[in-house]
């Protein structure tokens, strides 16, 4: 056998192990829309403080105001919803083009892997929102979320790992810097995961 023959058998074994392990159908391009999705929502985001400020004359933090904490939750929970809606139709489009099931026992586990951190960070952000402690808010959400992507990057690809490290760095500086929850939300759900979905664009899809 020719040492070529050699390399695309072993190629062809390897990408069969892969699908197996690995749920490879999430796209790059998903990423991307979701990052934008994201940053639409925190210019949203913005503009209601920013009116907030611009009405009451003040200058100070908004943790104080529970309206605009549960319509910046709503700006928030629209963008996930658009986010995960747009993440599935690009998945099984990919998974069509490969000829694959998206709904396979790998997606399954990886199902299974990200919704005990996902659905814990839910109701404790919440639980924080009815006792009126909107400080945590922002922060919840990038740690919980950071911690679903490490869990479920044992199923996936491996970068989904990194961003889910760099998701729980920016939630704890939302602990110490309450005041930027709103901006460190923005760069961890828009900026992150528009560099994550090009990079895994350009790396595993052309």
């Amino acid at each position: 056998m020719k040492e070529k023959d050699v390399y695309a058998e072993l190629s062809s074994i390897r990408d069969l192990m892969e699908r197996s392990s690995k749920f490879i159908s999430l796209s790059g391009l998903s990423g991307v829309i979701a990052g934008l999705y994201a940053l639409a929502g925190a210019g949203l985001g913005y503009l209601l403080v920013h009116n907030l400020k611009t009405e009451t004359g003040s200058d100070g933090p908004y943790a104080g105001e529970p309206v605009i904490f549960w319509q910046l939750f709503m700006i928030a929970l629209a963008v996930l919803v658009f986010s995960v809606v747009t993440a599935c139709w690009f998945s099984v489009r990919k998974a069509k083009v490969k000829n694959e099931n998206v709904w396979n026992p790998v997606s399954r586990r990886l199902l299974a892997a990200i919704v005990v951190p996902l659905f814990t960070g839910g109701l404790f952000i919440i639980i924080m929102m009815m006792k009126g402690d909107y400080t945590t808010v922002a922060a919840a959400c990038l740690i919980f979320y950071g911690l679903a992507l490490v869990a479920g990057s044992h199923y996936t690809y491996n970068d989904v790992k990194w961003l889910g490290f760099c998701e729980i760095f920016l939630g704890l500086l939302a602990l110490v810097l309450p005041g930027y929850g709103l901006i460190l939300w923005a760069i961890g759900f828009g900026l992150l995961h528009i560099i994550y979905g090009t990079i895994l664009h350009f790396k595993y899809e052309r």
